[in-house]
């Protein structure tokens, strides 16, 4: 990486790549959607290289402004002073400034745009090409808390300032980043399998005096890593490195199989009975049809769908397509509604967002660009729940703008 080259999308990349690297877990980043354009600020051209690394892309507000980059990185980071606040990793922010024209970059604009992040984030960061930092630019940064990072020449960050980790709590579009990185978010991961009832038996299977994945293979469904991970993804289970664990509601979910059949035993074999049944979960057992409700409206994304729905049949509007219900979430929750619907690639992104973050409504007629594990796998979990009235369509098969999403008991209905 040539010094002249090291524009703000250079450093930019340099530093997500140190405090994001691709090995990570449960970490997960965002740069700002000006950088998925095709030609940077002076007209110079990002290199595609350059915005693979960078990608995925969405707007994020965070205190009163929008950072170059949104993430939560892998508490063993080194960068950071303090590993972690409290039980949740940190919210990062940072700021990358580049070379000008002129041969200069503007860190210590970087450093006050910085520390206006920390009103919601954990971590506020400046980034800027190796010896473009003068020492009144470490003297500020000291003195409000914000990191620096030095990207140098062949793409090597080091850290100048270490910033202290401080207890923030995003409350805004910022807490859709650490939904991501959470064990349930929908970044680079997938509910494997799209009848919750696959997912509400592993509970049961875990707690049986048999292997649990024999258990589940012949008596439920036999892809046992994808029934792990999405019982994860519900908070059934924590799947921890020594091997999952019930969480609260997996628990409950024992309990009312126990409380129904008296034993896990014969709680399973009932799920034996429902292989490859095609019947609406809901109708064909209602009362795991209500455990089912209660597990998947626990789920973050259930809670602002359906809200949206209900708002949607308020204001007149019962069964609104897909194209529709994604313009009117992201009217008021932006950054939940890109990383939830919209897949991550850096094509993608850029489709459909402008520099600025709003939507480009042509682009969301395009199937291609929609989320499986949203609009295929959860929706069906949420029909069978008896939330929403039809089931989902993969992304290669879709008709945004004829796909209805509709609550099947919206309380305008009784009003």
């Amino acid at each position: 990486m040539a010094t002249a080259a090291l524009t703000e999308p250079h450093v930019l990349a340099g530093a997500k790549a140190r405090l994001f690297p691709e090995d990570g877990t449960d970490a997960y980043a965002v740069v700002d959607t000006q950088f998925a354009q095709d030609r940077w600020i002076d007209d110079r051209r990002i290199d595609p290289d350059v915005q693979d690394l960078l990608a995925p892309f969405n707007h994020v507000q965070v205190g009163s402004g929008y950072p170059d980059l949104v993430g939560v990185p892998a508490l063993e980071n080194d960068l950071l002073a303090v590993d972690r606040v409290g039980d949740h990793p940190p919210l990062l922010a940072v700021e990358a400034k580049g070379r000008t024209a002129t041969g200069t970059a503007d860190v210590e604009r970087g450093i006050v745009q910085a520390y206006d992040r920390l009103d919601e984030a954990n971590v506020a960061m400046v980034a800027a090409p190796a010896g473009s930092i003068p020492q009144s630019a470490r003297t500020l940064a000291r003195e409000v808390n914000v990191g620096i990072l030095a990207v140098a020449e062949d793409g090597t960050v080091s850290p100048e300032i270490r910033p202290r980790v401080v207890g923030a709590r995003p409350t805004g579009e910022a807490d859709a980043i650490r939904f991501q990185a959470s064990a349930q978010g929908v970044a680079d991961r997938n509910f494997g399998l799209n009848h919750p009832k696959n997912y509400l038996a592993y509970p049961l299977a875990l707690v049986h005096e048999g292997d649990t994945e024999t258990v589940l293979a012949e008596r439920v469904v036999g892809a046992t890593d994808a029934a792990r991970v999405g019982a994860a993804f519900l908070d059934l289970i924590e799947d921890r490195p020594d091997g999952p664990r019930l969480t609260p509601l997996g628990e409950e979910a024992v309990r009312f199989g126990l409380r129904e059949y008296g034993s896990v035993d014969a709680a399973l074999d009932q799920f034996r009975e429902w292989k490859r049944s095609r019947k609406r979960f809901c109708d064909l057992a209602p009362r795991w049809g209500q455990l089912t409700r209660r597990v998947v409206y626990q789920y973050p994304a259930t809670q602002l769908l359906v809200d949206r729905l209900q708002r949607l049949a308020d204001d007149g509007q019962p069964e609104p397509s897909l194209v529709e219900l994604v313009e009117y979430c992201h009217e008021t929750h932006p950054t939940f509604t890109v990383e939830l619907f919209l897949r991550g690639t850096d094509d993608v992104r850029q489709r459909v967002l402008t520099a600025e973050g709003d939507l480009r409504p042509e682009a969301l007629t395009d199937g291609g660009v929609y989320h499986s594990p949203t609009v295929f796998q959860l929706k069906t979990m949420l029909y069978h729940a008896g939330l929403v009235t039809e089931t989902g369509v993969e992304p290669s098969n879709l008709d945004p703008e004829g796909e209805t999403w509709a609550l099947r008991d919206p309380l305008s209905r009784f009003r």
